[in-house]
């Protein structure tokens, strides 16, 4: 015969507790997932439907005087709907910095009430410039930059002083350069008429004091030259107490080598085969 195990008093009311504990723990995972799928389907509706652009109005452009928001939303690809959260502000900024005539661009997403907000600093033409295409000489303007602008982009962000500088034989391998040379534009001051790039690379200047100023390659040189130039537009005057020069040779920085007005140029010697 099979004999019944007697279990120690109490021991089956604490399995019991013990059972009752577990299937509690269960109804509570139980209810814990429901929740988090009501939320997370909540979220996610909410994300795709409330936080959404709807159409070109919740787009807004601040700080540009010729960028509307039509044209933003043609540069950046948008289409509506549009889940706001899925837009990548970086990634938008870049690609609209490319297509715009604009210096700085940034994208900022606003979640009450959903938009999207473009502020842009627009390039300001600071000379007229002129270019060779296999059409012929194209003119335009620079921003103080260097880059390029067209002439309908550059009239209507120009100004008075722009008038009086023309940049020659612009090209994109002489943006960098060309930005130098713009920031000196203060030191320098109206004087400068011109700023050229010579077909076989020279950059010169063109001043009504200083005359012509050969600048000499755009390379790691520059800099320097420029020091230079800066320099002796402050100490010329006096030197040559109101003569002018006709050139202004800094192709090499620590030798300048100058000529007036009225001087014939010292030829230099032929050098040694």
């Amino acid at each position: 015969m099979t004999q019944t195990r007697t279990l120690p008093p109490g021991a089956e009311r604490r399995r019991q507790l013990r059972l009752q504990r577990r299937r509690e723990r269960l109804r509570n995972a139980w209810r814990l997932l429901v929740l988090l799928g009501i939320a997370g389907g909540l979220g996610y509706g909410l994300l795709r439907q409330g936080w959404s652009l709807t159409g070109p109005g919740q787009v807004e452009v601040v700080g540009s005087r010729m960028v509307t928001p039509e044209r933003v939303i043609e540069a950046a690809g948008l289409t509506f709907p549009q889940p706001l959260l899925t837009l990548q502000p970086r990634k938008l900024a870049t690609d609209l910095s490319e297509t715009l005539p604009v210096e700085e661009v940034q994208v900022t997403r606003l979640m009450a009430p959903p938009r999207l907000r473009v502020s842009l600093v627009d390039r300001q033409a600071v000379a007229r410039a002129e270019r060779r295409t296999p059409q012929g000489v194209e003119r335009g303007y620079v921003d103080r930059l260097g880059h390029w602008m067209n002439s309908h982009q550059g009239e209507l962000m120009a100004d008075e002083a722009t008038a009086g500088l023309l940049v020659k034989g612009w090209q994109p391998r002489h943006r960098a350069s060309l930005s130098k040379v713009l920031a000196q534009r203060t030191v320098l001051g109206p004087d400068l008429k011109e700023i050229r790039f010579a077909p076989e690379g020279s950059l010169w200047l063109r001043s009504a004091t200083l005359g012509e100023v050969r600048l000499g390659p755009a390379d790691a040189q520059l800099t320097r030259r420029l020091q230079v130039l800066d320099h002796l537009v402050e100490t010329l005057p006096a030197q040559l107490k109101g003569k002018r020069l006709r050139t202004l040779d800094l192709s090499d920085p620590e030798q300048p080598e100058l000529a007036l007005v009225g001087t014939p140029p010292t030829e230099k010697p032929a050098q040694q085969p």
